[in-house]
């Protein structure tokens, strides 16, 4: 089965691999085989490897268009395959590839077309391939590094959270009603933890309602402005965790810039896209700032300086940037350095953060034993 994006480019794709076309007739996939995709459908490593590959094709000597047709036969990814074939085909027609890319938006980024455009404009599409495949491996090695920071303290919390809930309603009660017959006064730690495991006994529906609750308002938030605002603030000043997330943004903003202009991209085209790829609202609030700080005459670094996102030497490095007309190597550098900054933190969170979370988890568990344990300790010393 060859995929194309009309009849007429199947045909002619067909007559260039020597094939004599008798019939052809459209295949029309059913609801059961279409594949669904939510979000961008090609995982990153798939896309890294595209760049890596379509970087070394073209400095090799071979022309887009036969580059184009070799990746769309080996990439793994299905979604980037057909995308690259269609491509291909509007290569053949005539199409540039940065054009050819604009119809495929789920699949190439907003950054990807417009430094591949700024490139062909510019004759340097060797070039920005390279800053492309390397803008892309470092993006992906940073997040993936800060994705396992984040991870890890979550499974803990949520394994902590289930042997909880299993000691209050498997083990705690079994010891509820010996201690009802003792008639004696019961430490406040296991009148507390009796009260708790009665209420999940019983009024479970309760917390169940208030866990969907909570997910409720959070979702409810983040699908308004101010809402979602507020939570990407929580997120930075997080303890530690926020510190990192900072980081790695200021690493993403710098990368990003560095590339979209030593790409020849115009700036405020590039802090458009950087606004809508950072992730963060407040960040991009501070970057909108700066494009209209930029558009009124005055220096990118100015509105930046007055940010508590952005730490003094990041601003400061920017303006010697400006001045020195080096801002890609000035922020090259920038992300260089927090990039290396995000991977001490995660080594060294990774370290002191396992032992405090099975210190933690194991807090948690023993405190629910002990109040079980004390009324036992205080029935022996009555036998006694």
């Amino acid at each position: 089965m060859l995929t194309a994006m009309d009849k007429s480019s199947a045909v002619e794709e067909l007559r260039r691999r020597g094939l004599v076309v008798l019939s052809l007739e459209e295949h029309r996939s059913s609801l059961l085989q279409m594949d669904i995709y939510i979000g961008n459908p090609v995982k990153p490593a798939h896309f890294i490897v595209y760049c890596r590959q379509f970087a070394t094709l073209v400095r090799a000597g071979v022309p887009i268009v036969q580059a184009t047709d070799i990746l769309s036969q080996q990439t793994e990814s299905k979604p980037l395959r057909k995308a690259l074939h269609d491509v291909h085909a509007s290569l053949l027609r005539g199409s540039s590839f940065s054009q050819a890319a604009l119809e495929h938006k789920r699949i190439f980024p907003v950054m990807f077309t417009s430094m591949i455009r700024a490139g062909e404009e510019s004759g340097d599409l060797e070039g920005t391939l390279e800053r492309l495949a390397t803008f892309f491996e470092k993006g992906h090695v940073t997040r993936e590094k800060i994705k396992s920071a984040l991870t890890y303290p979550v499974i803990v919390g949520l394994l902590a959270i289930a042997a909880v809930v299993y000691l209050l309603k498997a083990i705690v009660p079994q010891f509820v009603s010996m201690f009802e017959s003792m008639n004696a006064e019961l430490p406040a730690i296991t009148k507390v933890v009796m009260a708790l495991s009665a209420s999940i006994e019983n009024e479970w529906y309760l917390w169940l309602g208030a866990a969907v609750l909570l997910l409720a308002l959070l979702l409810g938030l983040k699908r308004t402005q101010r809402g979602a605002y507020a939570l990407d603030y929580v997120k930075l000043k997080l303890p530690v965790f926020g510190k990192l997330q900072q980081k790695g943004a200021i690493a993403q903003v710098s990368r990003t810039l560095s590339s979209l202009y030593a790409s020849a991209v115009p700036m405020l085209q590039s802090l458009q896209i950087v606004e809508e790829a950072v992730g963060n609202r407040v960040i991009a609030r501070y970057l909108r700032l700066s494009a209209d700080s930029l558009r009124r005459g005055n220096p990118l670094s100015e509105p930046l300086k007055q940010s508590w996102v952005f730490p003094p030497l990041v601003t400061q490095m920017i303006a010697v940037g400006e001045e020195t007309g080096a801002l890609d190597e000035m922020l090259a550098k920038v992300a260089d350095f927090y990039e290396m900054d995000v991977d001490n933190t995660v080594d060294r969170l990774k370290s002191l953060i396992e032992p405090l979370l099975i210190v933690f988890l194991a807090g948690v568990v023993g405190l629910i034993v002990a109040a079980i344990m004390l009324p036992m300790f205080s029935l022996y010393g009555q036998m006694g």
